[in-house]
């Protein structure tokens, strides 16, 4: 297992077939992608879970956490999200937060996130906002 930064266009299918099969790849890009910290995780040399990170004032969004259907439920989404919060920490960020399905919830608590007063719908799923304090 390999955890490295990685370019945009390489995260962008594992969003897609993670995520949003049933949609165009645009779908799956969203704004400031250029300019983000996109971090992949490799079995064997292959790239199969991702997650970016977007600087903000305040601190830093993760946005399109995605592991394949294949190898979801094996670990290694935590062990990329293990990482990705330790990156963070040493740029002193000071707290990261997420646009967490509703049903992932209890997911992020593992890892210390909390959920906040914001919620929202968008494509037909439920949303909270998570953070945690670094």
């Amino acid at each position: 297992m390999l955890i490295k930064e990685i370019a945009t266009k390489e995260a962008l299918p594992i969003r897609h077939k993670a995520m949003w099969p049933d949609k165009d790849i645009d779908f799956v890009k969203v704004p400031g992608d250029d300019e983000a910290l996109h971090l992949g995780l490799f079995v064997n040399r292959k790239l199969i879970s991702v997650v970016s990170v977007f600087q903000k004032e305040g601190g830093a969004q993760f946005r399109k956490f995605a592991t394949l259907p294949e190898y979801q439920g094996k670990g290694y989404g935590s062990k990329l999200l293990v990482y990705m919060i330790g990156h963070v920490q040493k740029k002193n960020i000071q707290k990261i937060w997420c646009n967490a399905r509703a049903s992932k919830i209890d997911f992020y608590s593992g890892f210390g996130l909390s959920k906040t007063n914001i919620t929202f719908k968008k494509s037909g799923l439920d949303y909270v906002v998570m953070e945690k304090k670094l």
